[in-house]
């Protein structure tokens, strides 16, 4: 699931991955630093028709390898704590470098993205972008189109998000179990060097050996001190992807991924929405001019109101006839402001990492709020500050960066160092996307955080910009509100990042985004055909856009409108 990089409650509350995008390793001399294949994508579509064919390679590559059950003294080459989305794109990577390998589950196969994020909420923003399509009015009749009335059920359209995540996850069990990963259930703990042990309550544990260990554990939503959960009126997302109502008035607290996102399915099905934020701004994650821009576009015009520079000092559910109350106090003076009164109230303040119980005091790691420390190749740290040899931590629970394609990523990079090949993951071109209506997307580093980079290592930047207005296909769409921005360094050409606010900007952010990861430069990439009409046009202006100059000394900035 997307972290939110707000703390919209309490000045305690646990900082996302988002920081991650700035210590990420860059890449070094000789070693090979991959972008992403099908099994890095977050919550992968799986094509269970290749698996015999792929398992025969696997097995003819585990035999030759001598990768065998008990090989070397050892039950399994590689066992892996947790069967998200992370776990499931080792285990695979695995499997296919011919590698025993098992994955203990305690929950349900798929974790958080498939379950109670990625997934379902992708469901769930399917149909409000529908209603709010067929809502508008002025924008059907400028397609020559008449829709008399529009409606919804409320329980067809929570039986969607769950039958798609039930889908995913059956999909995501299958692939494995036809590749021969052993899914082993129960609450997995490390007692040992290379030595886990698994059991659910009930059953005796069972201890197994693995050459090597990844912990991929994920994380759960994030409540700070002074919010009473009741799961009905007030609830984290786990809760609200459930849809088990449509309250007209809710408040989310936190306005980052999550809350944004919930935001646009909350006001699509008729409720009244208003935010509060800790910090000055709303979306404070996020560049911002695109953050900007999108509260024109995804706030002002919506029935939403925000307080932001407050935290939620305390929220009581509904009872007893009463409405939920939210307390509010000024962020800098603690001091009391108002408090509110609302039908519902969801928490959408981040993700904390789900590491207790991992036995970790048995081999000398001691957690830094919560996450596990890892060096640049998910090595996991002893408190010494020593690698621990053969443990690996990966995802939500190591906070590099708290998204789901990134587990998988960081899992694929770990099966390779296992293999033999030295890898190290480029965080900085990991792509993140917003699914509201219209999306927004990104990869790399903010304007600010550019710009502070330049200013410590001596060079210039520049930033130029496209609008969503001067593509065709947007304006055969009549959805021309939209952006998208490049920062580059003026010296070189190297993309130091891309934001894209508009339609299906999650899925045109790609080709930023390998192009960061292969080191692609924009001299190089304004040469790249694009096909027309299409959305892809956007970012092909926005390369042509950019000059690369060795003697240039200030910075570009195009104004657009947008």
């Amino acid at each position: 699931m997307q972290s939110t990089a707000s703390a919209s409650v309490s000045a305690s509350a646990i900082a996302s991955g988002g920081g991650a995008r700035s210590e990420a390793a860059r890449r070094p001399g000789g070693l090979r630093v991959r972008g992403f294949r099908g099994e890095a994508l977050a919550c992968p579509s799986l094509r269970i028709s290749q698996a015999p064919a792929r398992l025969a390679v696997a097995r003819a590559a585990a035999a030759t390898n001598g990768s065998v059950a008990g090989s070397g003294g050892f039950d399994y080459d590689l066992v892996i704590i947790g069967a998200g989305v992370g776990g499931h794109g080792a285990a695979l990577h695995a499997v296919e470098e011919g590698l025993k390998t098992a994955i203990i589950e305690g929950d349900v196969v798929g974790g958080t993205c498939v379950n109670r994020g990625c997934v379902p909420s992708k469901a769930l923003l399917a149909v409000s972008g529908r209603m709010r399509e067929l809502h508008d009015e002025h924008h059907m009749k400028s397609l020559g189109l008449q829709v008399s009335s529009t409606g919804y059920d409320r329980q067809a359209v929570a039986d969607h998000a769950n039958n798609l995540a039930s889908k995913i996850r059956s999909n995501l069990t299958n692939s494995m179990k036809a590749l021969g990963v052993d899914i082993l259930t129960g609450v997995g703990t490390i007692v040992g060097k290379q030595k886990v042990r698994y059991g659910k309550v009930g059953f005796p544990d069972k201890e197994i050996t693995a050459r090597n260990i990844i912990i991929a554990t994920g994380s759960t939503p994030f409540v700070p001190k002074g919010i009473e959960i009741d799961g009905k009126t007030v609830f984290t997302s786990d809760h609200a992807l459930k849809l088990e109502s449509v309250p007209d008035w809710i408040a989310i607290v936190g306005s980052g991924y999550i809350g944004l996102e919930f935001s646009d399915v909350y006001t699509a099905l008729g409720s009244e929405v208003t935010f509060v934020e800790a910090l000055d701004q709303l979306m404070p994650g996020f560049d911002p001019e695109i953050a900007k821009l999108a509260q024109r576009v995804l706030i002002n015009p919506r029935k939403i109101d925000y307080h932001t520079g407050v935290f939620a000092s305390k929220i009581t559910p509904a009872k007893d006839g009463k409405p939920v109350l939210i307390e509010l106090i000024d962020a800098k003076t603690k001091e009391h402001k108002e408090t509110l009164e609302v039908d519902a109230a969801l928490i959408a303040t981040g993700r904390a990492p789900f590491t207790k119980g991992l036995g970790l005091e048995n081999i000398n790691v001691v957690t830094q709020r919560g996450f596990v420390p890892v060096d640049e190749r998910m090595r996991v740290m002893d408190a010494d500050g020593n690698v621990v040899p053969n443990l690996y931590c990966i995802g939500d629970a190591n906070g590099k960066l708290m998204l789901a394609h990134a587990a998988s990523a960081q899992g694929i990079s770990v099966v390779e160092q296992i293999s033999g090949r030295d890898h190290i993951l480029n965080h900085l071109s990991i792509p993140a996307a917003c699914f509201t209506h219209p999306e927004i997307s990104m990869v790399g580093l903010t304007e600010p955080q550019a710009r502070e980079q330049a200013d410590k290592e001596g060079f210039e930047i520049s930033v130029v910009k496209t609008s969503f207005k001067a593509n065709t296909k947007a304006l055969a769409e009549n959805e021309g509100d939209g952006i998208a921005k490049l920062i580059y360094r003026s010296d070189t050409g190297e993309i130091l990042g891309v934001h894209i606010l508009g339609l299906h900007a999650a899925d045109l952010i790609h080709e930023a985004s390998n192009a960061i990861a292969l080191g692609t430069r924009v001299q190089d990439i304004k040469f790249a055909v694009h096909a027309h009409p299409t959305l892809s046009e956007v970012l092909d202006e926005l390369f042509k856009a950019a000059k690369v100059n060795s003697g240039v000394s200030h910075s570009v900035n195009e104004p657009v409108a947008a």
